[in-house]
């Protein structure tokens, strides 16, 4: 299966590159996610990412408890991507850039 590559403005000016590449990028989501770990239940968060390395849900840094942040940063665990609907990049805490799925091409 593919890994990860930085997006190619991987959220930076300039660009940037992800050490983090190869965790799978095909992981499906887990069956029935509908909150966060971390979260007291009933509390609201505006997105939520996986771990790519435990499979961790967490909310994003954009909710109240950034819980997805805290787990990468207490776990060692860099890479997580977005559960919504639709969307296909992660976020690597480590680099702090985003990533895509990388399709076997060499334009980054």
């Amino acid at each position: 299966m593919g890994g990860w590559k930085a997006a190619p403005d991987a959220g930076l000016p300039g660009g940037g590159r992800c050490t983090h590449g190869d965790a799978d990028a095909h992981l499906p989501p887990r069956e029935g996610v509908a909150a966060c770990d971390d979260c007291p239940e009933g509390a609201r968060w505006v997105n939520l990412l996986r771990c790519l390395t435990c499979g961790h849900t967490g909310c994003c840094d954009s909710s109240p408890g950034k819980h997805a942040y805290a787990h990468a940063e207490t776990g060692g665990h860099p890479l997580a991507r977005s559960l919504r609907s639709g969307d296909t990049w992660a976020w690597c805490y480590e680099d702090q850039l985003f990533v895509v799925p990388d399709d076997g091409g060499h334009d980054d």
